[in-house]
């Protein structure tokens, strides 16, 4: 048995020895920057940012050009002739066209102005032979969808929220890696420390067991005693057993989240922070300033009156304008096209009233107006759970280092009582029985301990979550901004 101890003592040494020690604050940065969240979160990100840049691009002049090079057909049609008549005649011809145009969509009215230039050719070789041109050298195009709806208006209002909403919940969700980060960091410290129990409580047991056939042959104690402490050698062989697994399991867990190339995880117990004060009113007031839920209520309001304004817009009447004016020429020899201009000019504006639609229309809009007041009304139940939310976390986080120190005092009294309970054994003085339970409430008090300890800093990384605000440097959570090429 002491060889089997010998051995065992030098592995866990050199297991040690090769182990990599990481801290609760070093595997936080790693995860914030390779965990399969942060890798996941980018790509959420990237793609509210590049909607924010498409949308501010609709704002800003396009210019295209668009041509069909070449278009050729080979056909018989039917025409009308002069006589007023229809016939049919065989075409062949080739055409080309461009037009190259400066669109600008306008954010106060809604529609979209276009300045414009055209070319046109077709090259006839069938019935005859010819070439033609048209040419539009400057052409000013207005159009409008709905004259009693805008949209770009209810974009500029609500896509810049959605952005800020994006912002703010990349800053969330970073701080959410860092309280799963935290919560696996302890599921390994807490095996880590069962295991070191396990152990401990084996050689421990296997020098008492040692002690205790002395002290049977000498007759001091019975044999129901001397078996019930080689009854708890098999039992902490089992449980060596198990603890080996869950540590393995947890160690698994946090490495494949932080993307480490090794298993061999050594973890510091994290030290208590400074003392620093948290009232409930510094608490909400820097969650409605930083939290996307904030951003998110304001923008579900608006879409909610979006949808209200678009039906009311377009529900019982129609309007929509088109507007055209310019220059135009055709011709057969392409220098004389840009000689004695024809004007030309449209203005269409359509218009669309439903006579009798039996209550479609008017369903139609009870229908939004109603969604709208339901929007509301759970927006209005979710601001009083956000707010809430941060007043019982904050009231629980007051108390939290109290919890802390009572367990961490109980903890130094059960080990200081094991000792002393192991002292008396070995001089007789209790029976063994006794010495389990001393055994039992220290491994007790450390496993809660630690369970604390767990609590207050799972609660710290909490409440940095919810109010997105560093309580200890007395500044807001931010993140540096990540460019997109």
């Amino acid at each position: 048995m002491k060889k089997y101890f010998l051995a065992l003592t030098l592995l866990l040494s050199i297991h040690a020895f090769s182990q990599k020690l990481i801290t609760l604050d070093q595997a936080i940065k790693i995860a914030q920057q390779n965990s399969p969240d942060y890798k996941a979160l980018l790509n959420q990100n990237q793609a509210s940012y590049w909607r924010y840049r498409n949308f501010k691009a609709q704002f800003l002049p396009q210019l295209r050009f668009d041509a069909t090079l070449p278009q050729y057909r080979n056909s018989v049609n039917r025409i009308t002739l002069d006589d007023g008549s229809d016939g049919f005649r065989r075409t062949n011809q080739i055409r080309f066209d461009g037009t190259l145009s400066l669109n600008q969509n306008i954010g106060l009215t809604g529609g979209t102005v276009s300045v414009s230039t055209q070319l046109e050719r077709v090259d006839v070789s069938e019935p005859f032979e010819a070439t033609n041109y048209a040419v539009i050298p400057f052409s000013i195009n207005y159009n409008q969808n709905s004259l009693l709806y805008n949209e770009f208006k209810w974009l500029k209002k609500i896509e810049p929220l959605l952005y800020e909403e994006a912002k703010r919940d990349f800053i969330e969700k970073m701080e959410q890696i860092s309280l799963n980060t935290c919560r696996r960091y302890f599921a390994l410290l807490r095996a880590q420390v069962q295991k070191r129990i396990a152990y401990t409580n084996l050689s421990n047991q296997d020098t008492l067991f040692q002690i205790s056939k002395g002290r049977f042959k000498m007759g001091k104690i019975a044999e129901n005693d001397l078996l019930q402490i080689e009854l708890s050698i098999l039992n902490s062989q089992n449980e060596i057993t198990t603890q080996e697994i869950n540590f393995k399991r947890s160690s698994q867990n946090l490495s494949r989240y932080l993307i480490l190339d090794t298993e061999n995880i050594q973890l510091d117990i994290p030290k208590e922070l400074t003392i620093f004060t948290v009232t409930v009113e510094k608490a909400l007031e820097e969650a409605r300033s930083n939290r996307k839920a904030v951003i998110e209520f304001r923008r579900r309001r608006l879409q909610a009156e979006q949808d209200v304004a678009e039906v009311r817009g377009n529900n019982r009447l129609r309007m929509s304008l088109r507007a055209n004016f310019g220059v135009s020429q055709q011709g057969q020899v392409f220098n004389d096209l840009f000689n004695d201009f024809n004007q030309q000019q449209s203005v269409n504006l359509t218009l669309g009233i439903p006579i009798l639609d039996w209550g479609v229309s008017k369903s139609r809009r009870k229908l939004v107006e109603a969604n709208k007041d339901l929007v509301n009304t759970n927006v209005d139940i979710e601001e009083q759970e956000f707010e809430q939310e941060i007043y019982l976390h904050v009231l629980n986080w007051q108390n939290q280092r109290n919890f802390l120190e009572t367990a961490k005092k109980a903890q130094e009294i059960a080990l200081k009582r094991y000792e002393i309970a192991k002292k008396r054994f070995v001089l007789g003085k209790i029976n063994i029985t006794d010495l389990n339970i001393a055994l039992q409430e220290q491994d007790r008090s450390v496993l809660t301990y630690l369970n604390s300890l767990e609590k207050f800093w799972v609660d710290y990384y909490t409440l940095r979550r919810l109010t997105l605000y560093d309580f200890i440097e007395n500044k807001k959570i931010e993140v540096k901004d990540i460019i997109y090429d």
